[in-house]
């Protein structure tokens, strides 16, 4: 009897152990825990933006380690959506279904692997294409966005007052007319008077210059040899500048670019529609959802995608009104920040509230 205690009192501490861990790691993934870190994660974007997004000069633009940072925010907020978002889906108690945190879920891990591939492009190759293969995981993560909140649409019944399909169309209306005054070319702005004409060059009435009569006097050997001299020591300068300005993305990458480069048109318009399907859809989800068990979530998926709609419209403008030569990382770009973890914390709520929802059941019929 004495040599069996020791060994019951060695059994008994990896249990107690394992317990201990199962409670902290249900502590750290637990609702409250995950959403005061979106909101730390937030606020610590909003200061970062706040405080390095103005440049010192116009010339130096802004810094490396700035536009470094502007991307971790971002895909920090997109990857963390993403994993809490597939845990909704794995999850076989949610109550709007599976299908639409899968589609969620694959649109922010879409959008990390975009930012990803963008910020190489941007940071690491120096360049600023109209059309990358980061292109392909948007537009991807678009199609899945909208797929997945068009299942939660139609598992809803639609049962609006009037007032309510007002607003609707009100939202719709607004963001059309927003998505049309930057995806208009510039020949329709122009005409309807939303961009200044173009400067017209003013032609004098002077006569052309004449060459003068008689030649010039010649110039000796000594003088040819200075002139050719000065000519020489004024080509290296230049010279310099082209060794400088060689591109530093290789020989394939230049040449995805132009074939590429046609189809910026067709792909930024495409974006513009999807923002604003995405807003419409996130419209009616929110007033669909409105009141109920579930509103805390929408709303968060709602004002997710009011964020993503403020940003990218934002991106588009200033890169149409900059000509190409926009640098990201203005501040109103921490909306993207803010529409990631805007669409975790609707996950985390929709995960907590479906949960517990069904254990209260469980005791309920227990009892």
């Amino acid at each position: 009897m004495g040599c069996i205690q020791p060994l019951v009192r060695y059994r008994e501490i990896p249990m107690s152990s394992t317990s201990e861990k199962s409670s902290t790691s249900t502590s750290l993934l637990s609702a409250q825990s995950l959403v005061i870190v979106g909101i730390v994660w937030a606020v610590m974007a909003l200061l970062f933006f706040l405080l390095f997004s103005v440049p010192l000069s116009k010339e130096d633009g802004l810094p490396p380690w700035y536009s470094i940072g502007t991307y971790v925010f971002e895909c920090g907020a997109y990857l963390g959506a993403s994993l809490v978002c597939f845990r909704n889906w794995k999850c076989p108690q949610m109550a709007s279904g599976r299908n639409v945190w899968l589609g969620i879920g694959l649109g922010m891990l879409f959008y990390f692997i975009a930012g990803v591939l963008f910020g190489i492009w941007e940071l690491y190759f120096e360049l600023d294409p109209d059309v990358s293969p980061a292109d392909a995981f948007y537009l991807g993560s678009y199609v899945v966005l909208i797929g997945g909140m068009v299942v939660a649409v139609t598992s809803k019944r639609l049962n609006l007052e009037v007032w309510q399909w007002g607003l609707l169309a009100g939202i719709a209306a607004f963001g059309i007319a927003i998505a049309i005054w930057v995806a208009a070319p510039d020949s329709w702005r122009t005409q309807l008077g939303m961009a200044p004409a173009a400067p017209q060059e003013l032609v004098t009435g002077s006569a052309p210059a004449t060459p003068a009569k008689g030649k010039a006097p010649a110039l000796d050997n000594s003088a040819q040899s200075k002139a050719k001299g000065a000519a020489a020591t004024a080509d290296e300068p230049a010279s310099e500048e082209e060794s400088a300005e060689v591109p530093k993305a290789p020989a394939w990458v230049m040449a995805l670019d132009k074939q590429l480069s046609p189809y910026a048109y067709a792909i930024n318009l495409f974006y513009i529609v999807g923002d604003v399907l995405l807003l419409i859809i996130a419209t009616a989800l929110l007033l669909a959802f409105w009141g109920g068990r579930f509103s805390q979530s929408w709303r968060m998926i709602a004002a997710a995608t009011f964020s993503l709609y403020i940003a990218d419209m934002y991106f588009k403008w200033r890169d149409t009104q900059a000509e190409g030569s926009y640098q990201s990382g203005s501040l109103l770009e921490v909306f993207f920040v803010f529409s990631g973890i805007l669409f975790g914390i609707g996950a985390v709520l929709e995960h907590d509230i479906s949960t517990r929802s069904r254990q209260s059941r469980r005791t309920r019929r227990s009892a």
